[in-house]
């Protein structure tokens, strides 16, 4: 069993490797040596898919869905679809603010939940673009010199760095959306990333 999860893992690490957006060329002067990416782009280069697969299946849901939580099984408090959206963005803030070393941009409400005041579609899909957006400012501004710097951690006691923080933003994006695409699944809609091209 340990195997095929270290396969499946593999496997979906390569996955996610060749579905990258290709970063955007530069332009150097002839015979410059090509520069050398940051630690914080290198990582981006990955992160960004996290947006465009969350995204996406953001989008597809219909607004009248929003609100939509399944009820059958153990789903007792589950969060409905909106609420699992506010939430990675909300976190998406807070975490983007601790590696900037500044205050969150915007509300984030609880954390949990995202906050209350967003209520429409519209609302939570800008609120959604917006987090990733600082999150990936954040990602971008990890160099070797800060990536291991001591942060304080933004849930509770110890320690952490922005390259732990950047790679919570990964994980955590992803796996909430896995979430969504039960919620999709559930409410008879494949989730862009699964349908056929």
């Amino acid at each position: 069993m340990r195997m095929t999860a270290l396969l499946f893992t593999l496997t979906l690490g390569l996955s996610l490797v060749s579905q990258t957006p290709a970063a955007k060329p530069t332009t150097q002067p002839a015979g410059a040596p090509a520069a050398e990416p940051t630690i914080g782009g290198a990582i981006d280069g990955t992160f960004q898919w996290v947006p465009a697969q969350f995204i996406s299946a953001a989008e597809a849901m219909p607004e009248d869905k929003y609100d939509w939580a399944p009820t059958q099984g153990e789903f007792k408090e589950a969060r409905t679809f909106a609420q699992q959206i506010k939430h990675v963005a909300a976190v998406n803030y807070f975490v983007g603010a601790t590696i900037l070393g500044e205050k969150p941009p915007v509300e984030v409400g609880d954390p949990e939940k995202g906050p209350a005041s967003l209520k429409t579609k519209a609302e939570i899909m800008a609120y959604l673009r917006g987090s990733f957006d600082y999150a990936r400012k954040a990602v971008q501004s990890i160099t070797a010199k800060n990536g291991t710097k001591s942060l304080k951690s933004p849930f509770g006691q110890g320690t952490t760095t922005p390259l732990g923080m950047a790679t919570l933003l990964a994980f955590h994006g992803m796996d909430h959306y896995g979430q969504m695409v039960i919620y999709l699944r559930s409410n008879g809609i494949i989730p862009p990333a699964s349908r056929k091209k």
